[in-house]
């Protein structure tokens, strides 16, 4: 091969090759499905340029695609515009430019805003929404009811940013539950969670929400058990936007925080037997039983015995196998061993119990 046509393919070569060097390749995130339902990563909570993020908006696109998230809605502020004198007021502007790129990526994009007000009543995302601009209004509870004409799902961001007094609960938030106007709330926000929001949600059946709210650029190549952004899980029928919105208002979701998993028991249960494989027996010697245990996911399993038999705890770190001993009675086909998953919150300072059945040799 002459040296200039080598020269070239090596550059054709390079090029080809070089989103998959630059980081533009997908990490799945390991979360198994649970009968009946896709589990889809989400993050409802996004920001841009055009109010108070660092990143044009196709750029939270390539972040969410190459850390396995399967849902995304950039919300940026209504309110608050702090970049205008750069970049002009248009509401609809970022979803329209992370449209087409979520396509491309077969990453399911929602058309969102966060409405912004003081604290109280405080900060609410509207996604699913058909045109933001009717939002832009003064008035608060009309606000939020032009969302709800559009059939938004509208939930309450990080309610007690500025501490739990202002984040409290107020006639204003009685008027849009009574008017079936709030549907949800972050549990989780960023780095921090709320367990009063996490006490409401379970009382007053709203849907539980974990996001980012980010604002910086994510420089993130994957998600990982111990670095991934708080997401929310949602436990829909198929992978589309409308059976995302119907999981919404049936509640189906659940958080995923540092390394825990929070939501109701309903749906972390299937989804804790669909994380861990527990294997036959397959050592016996007398009373003594060996066998291993699979994680399956990318969450780790902290597990905390509740009854007699079983070791005092058992940890599995995601990904792993681990080897598990106990004693059982000689003549005993299975046994059945009660447990609490630690990480796994289904109340406020509640993990989770299970029952988790061997079959012996």
């Amino acid at each position: 091969m002459k040296p200039r046509i080598k020269i070239l393919s090596l550059l054709v070569c390079f090029c080809l090759a070089a989103p998959i060097a630059w980081g533009q390749v997908r990490h799945e995130i390991q979360l198994p499905d649970i009968p009946g339902y896709r589990t889809l990563k989400c993050d409802f909570h996004m920001h841009t340029v055009f109010s108070d993020g660092v990143v044009w908006p196709t750029v939270r696109v390539d972040e969410a695609w190459r850390q396995g998230l399967d849902v995304i809605a950039v919300t940026d502020h209504i309110e608050y515009q702090p970049h205008k004198g750069d970049i002009p007021t248009q509401h609809n502007r970022p979803y329209q430019i992370v449209a087409g790129r979520a396509k491309e990526r077969d990453l399911l994009c929602i058309r969102g805003a966060e409405i912004t007000r003081d604290t109280p009543p405080g900060h609410f995302n509207a996604i699913f929404l058909h045109d933001v601009e009717p939002l832009d209004t003064e008035d608060f509870l009309e606000c939020v009811k032009q969302a709800n004409e559009q059939k938004a799902f509208v939930f309450w961001n990080h309610h007690a940013w500025k501490g739990e007094e202002k984040g409290k609960w107020l006639d204003v938030h009685t008027t849009m539950y009574d008017n079936k106007w709030l549907h949800g709330m972050e549990v989780c926000n960023g780095s921090t969670y709320y367990p009063s929001a996490h006490a409401w949600c379970l009382e007053k059946n709203l849907t539980l929400f974990g996001n980012s709210d980010i604002h910086d650029p994510d420089l993130r190549l994957q998600s990982t058990p111990q670095d991934h952004r708080t997401l929310t899980l949602v436990f829909a029928k198929e992978r589309t936007l409308e059976a995302v919105q119907e999981a919404l208002r049936a509640g189906r979701t659940a958080v995923w925080f540092d390394d825990q998993l929070i939501g109701r028991a309903d749906y972390l249960e299937p989804l804790f037997h669909a994380c861990l494989e527990v294997h036959a027996g397959h050592h016996r010697y007398k009373n003594t039983v060996y066998c291993t245990m699979t994680n399956r996911s990318d969450v780790d399993l902290n597990l905390r015995r509740q009854g007699r038999q079983g070791p005092q705890t058992i940890s599995l770190p995601a990904g792993t196998t681990g080897l598990v001993k106990f004693t059982a009675p000689a003549d005993v086909e299975s046994v059945t061993l009660s447990y609490e998953v630690t990480n796994y919150l289904i109340a406020p300072n509640q993990s989770l119990p299970v029952q988790l059945t061997i079959k012996l040799p």
